[in-house]
């Protein structure tokens, strides 16, 4: 056995407890979860289908956790896992899998699929079956502190132009503030003008805010590589740089597996309790608006619609608060079908928007959201997650689908700001 396979086998064997092993026994083979997957439903592959994903775990499971998988390895009549099965599996778990858990949504016995591939994760990693942008985006975030090689002094020449366009003052490294506002490179590097908003919003709504020089990213790309290690390296530099500013919570912006990593998984990756509290940029708008200290005047005469972020919404329940703040600005407003909890995935979470290889199949699953979007006609589309935009936004123009306007619900949201909006 090479030393890579034997690292990938331990790895997984780490990943296997009660959970992974009950779902393992639960699963009844039933295959409902195909059908919520969206790289089965627009390819037809049957490779696609979400639990065939799992089939490594599963395996290893099978074969040294239960009694007749162990007699029958001991028989030889049981193949064992080979370098080759993890090669084939790496492609299918990373390219055709964002993770996004709506397979998990519809298991009649209650698997959480996503969890599981997860778990998958960790072992192809450990062992070296990982595709090569995904590696090197988890390098750059490690040593310059951004997947995607945002730097300091990126932000704040980003900082600096926001400051001119609204006129105001972004704080910086200022200690004793409520709340530390993190960033996805996606946001500093493709919509800056998030960072103004939130300026313009939160001076509006008297917010005490500050953004860390010393780590601003809110990306965990340990997370979508597998890579536990890597995981908890970064959330302790999140961590770090609150504990030094002293804040009282953390915001995730607009990230979907950004908040869920920070919010639930962070205190696992570091082994205890975070000193503070997450909080997604919906949820603080939200509450901003429920406290009537975010006040809106006019209206958008489009017809919009909201794409819910997989992981914000599906798995971090932040559906509802989005709705909320629409209703505040777009009376033409209308669902795409299948939304909320049951919403058709952008097509590039869980890190497959970061590997390249991925992009013909990334783009060929789009055909999903295309028929939600031509069933409601609508004019404009607005998310809550910046990586959700640059999918989306890729997907539009593939499909030549110009007519409908890609919109982010927090510029929104700052473009009807009461008064002069500050």
């Amino acid at each position: 056995m090479s030393d890579s396979l034997e690292r990938g086998l331990e790895a997984m064997r780490g990943q296997m407890d009660a959970r992974v092993m009950s779902y393992m026994s639960t699963c009844v083979h039933c295959g409902i979860c195909a059908d919520a997957c969206l790289f089965y439903t627009e390819t037809g592959d049957a490779r696609y289908t979400p639990i065939y994903k799992t089939e490594p775990l599963r395996k290893l499971w099978r074969q040294e956790y239960t009694f007749w998988g162990k007699l029958a390895a001991s028989m030889g009549l049981s193949k064992k896992l080979t370098e080759q099965d993890l090669a084939d599996w790496e492609e299918l778990v990373y390219d055709g899998c964002t993770m996004c858990s709506r397979c998990s949504m519809v298991c009649p016995v209650g698997v959480d699929i996503a969890y599981m591939i997860r778990k998958v994760k960790e072992g192809l990693s450990a062992a070296g079956f990982s595709p090569g942008d995904l590696v090197e985006a988890g390098k750059r975030a490690v040593e310059i502190g951004s997947p995607m090689g945002v730097t300091l002094k990126t932000l704040e020449a980003t900082i600096r132009a926001q400051e001119k366009e609204t006129g105001l003052k972004m704080p910086l490294d200022v200690e004793g503030a409520d709340y530390l506002c993190l960033f996805s490179s996606g946001e500093i590097a493709g919509f800056p003008e998030f960072i103004g908003s939130l300026a313009k919003i939160f001076k509006a709504g008297d917010v005490s805010w500050t953004i860390s020089s010393d780590y601003f990213e809110a990306t965990n790309t340990g997370v979508q590589l597998g890579n536990s290690g890597m995981a908890a390296t970064l959330v302790e530099r999140v961590v770090a740089a609150a504990e030094k500013l002293k804040v009282k919570y953390v915001i995730s912006p607009e990230c979907g597996h950004a908040y869920t990593t920070l919010r639930w998984d962070a205190p696992n990756f570091i082994g205890r309790p975070l000193p503070f509290k997450v909080v997604h940029i919906m949820e603080l708008l939200d509450e901003l608006r429920r406290d009537d200290r975010l006040k809106t005047e006019g209206f958008t005469n489009e017809k919009l619609s909201y794409h819910d972020p997989c992981n914000a919404g599906r798995r971090g329940g932040v559906l509802d608060q989005p709705r909320k703040l629409l209703n505040m600005v777009a009376p033409n407003f209308v669902e795409l079908p299948e939304t909320g909890a049951m919403n058709w995935c952008c097509g590039g979470g869980g890190g497959v928007s970061s590997n390249e290889r991925a992009d013909e199949l990334r783009l060929k699953v789009f055909s999903a959201k295309k028929r939600q979007l031509d069933a409601v006609n609508v004019e404009g589309l607005v998310t809550a997650c910046s990586n959700c935009r640059h999918m989306l936004e890729d997907g539009l123009e593939d499909n030549e689908m110009y007519e409908v306007e890609l919109l982010g619900i927090t510029e929104l949201i700052a473009d009807h700001l009461a008064g002069d909006g500050v």
